[in-house]
């Protein structure tokens, strides 16, 4: 059985960015993964030692996210290289990162990239 497991709009302050005010100042972002899994001994077993756990894919993404990098598809790319490397069982990771109002001279509210890996 295959199943895909969400944690949305997750939180963070970081650095990432191509201007240098972005890496002294930082700006906020909000990371959103989705991680297609091979769920059958798990939920037929009832056993979390089978699953995804959530909080080591939070812990994952905020460790991803400690590590500056000058663009946002890189640091999609690296959280979804960690999660397939920290869970066998996912075959497929979806990983969005958004940063809240960029530096752009008007109003955007983010600018987001999605990746599969």
């Amino acid at each position: 059985m295959k199943a895909i497991i969400e944690l949305e709009n997750m939180s963070f302050r970081a650095f990432h960015g191509c201007y240098d005010l972005e890496k002294v100042v930082g700006n906020r972002f909000l990371v959103s993964v989705a991680l297609e899994a091979d769920a059958d001994e798990a939920a037929r077993g009832d056993d979390l030692s089978q699953s995804i756990n959530y909080l080591t894919v939070y812990e994952t993404v905020r460790e991803q996210m400690e590590i500056t990098s000058n663009i946002i598809e890189n640091v999609a790319w690296r959280i979804g290289e960690a999660l397939r490397a920290q869970f066998p069982q996912i075959g497929r990771a979806t990983v969005k990162v958004s940063k809240l109002a960029p530096p752009l001279g008007g109003k955007v509210e983010c600018a987001s990239v999605t990746v599969t890996v």
